[in-house]
């Protein structure tokens, strides 16, 4: 459940769950014995574990196995849905928290295994089989789908976590990774050699993902692009939308507008 600003609206099932939150709703930090999507119909989720940060708009879903403790904020007004998932499904994709694209048929899958029919009709037994095979429908189009760069990993290395809270507090600081290593005492190569063997990515690829990050959230909270590019990082908008549609597939006018 959110705590904090809490939500109007909130149904769960066995199944599955929907909640509606206000913009800036958080939960608390927990765990569940099964493994589940979780998928905003509506604004833009962030999904924090251990691991990292996943940013989750409207046409991404975001996985996260069994016993992993997170917490969800939401970002804008946020109609979030949840799919809990048997472990014989579950082990058909990876034990690990990832962020999937998600095409029109897995959408529709999953706004029917969570709308309105799920707790508002009795549980007839034809409800069960037919909601067991759209999750084996979804299941098969996940798994058809590249898993989406929208996984913020977590430095671990104290030196790698004093850089990234030095750019979680700034986004838009362009110094670079030489200058920034001077006020930690550490050398770029040192650090470059961070980035790439702890967290899989270069200091400016993880830049750029933490940027387009940040922009999904100030786009969710109505900022304009113009606004949204140079509070970024982006010197102009033109720069910052191609950066945002190789990431996030589409530009952030039409995310905004909830045009895929």
């Amino acid at each position: 459940m959110p705590v904090g600003r809490q939500a109007s609206t909130s149904h769960l099932w066995p199944s599955g769950g929907a909640h509606l939150w206000p913009s800036g709703g958080t939960s608390t930090a927990h765990s569940h014995p099964r493994g589940h999507l979780v998928y905003a119909a509506r604004g833009v989720l962030s999904v924090h574990t251990d691991r990292g940060t996943s940013v989750v708009p409207a046409n991404r879903a975001a996985w996260i196995p069994a016993g992993f403790s997170h917490y969800h904020r939401a970002h804008g007004d946020t109609d979030m849905r949840i799919v809990f998932l048997p472990a014989s499904l579950a082990r058909l994709i990876p034990d690990r928290p990832v962020v999937y694209l998600v095409s029109d048929l897995a959408r529709e899958v999953l706004l029917v295994l969570t709308g309105p029919d799920n707790y508002e009709r009795s549980d007839r037994e034809y409800d069960r089989a037919a909601r067991a095979r759209l999750r084996r429908v979804l299941i098969d189009e996940l798994r058809e789908a590249h898993e989406q760069p929208l996984q913020l990993p977590e430095p671990r290395d104290d030196r790698l976590r004093a850089v990234a809270q030095m750019l979680y507090d700034h986004p838009e600081d362009s110094t670079p990774l030489a200058d920034l290593g001077k006020r930690i005492g550490a050398s770029a190569r040192t650090l470059s050699r961070l980035f790439h063997d702890e967290l899989g990515m270069t200091f400016y690829e993880w830049r750029t993902q933490l940027r387009i990050s940040h922009a999904l959230v100030l786009l969710a909270d109505g900022h304009d692009t113009t606004r949204v590019a140079h509070a970024c990082g982006w010197a102009n908008p033109s720069s910052f939308i191609a950066a945002f549609t190789d990431i996030v597939g589409t530009t952030p006018g039409r995310h905004r507008s909830g045009r895929r």
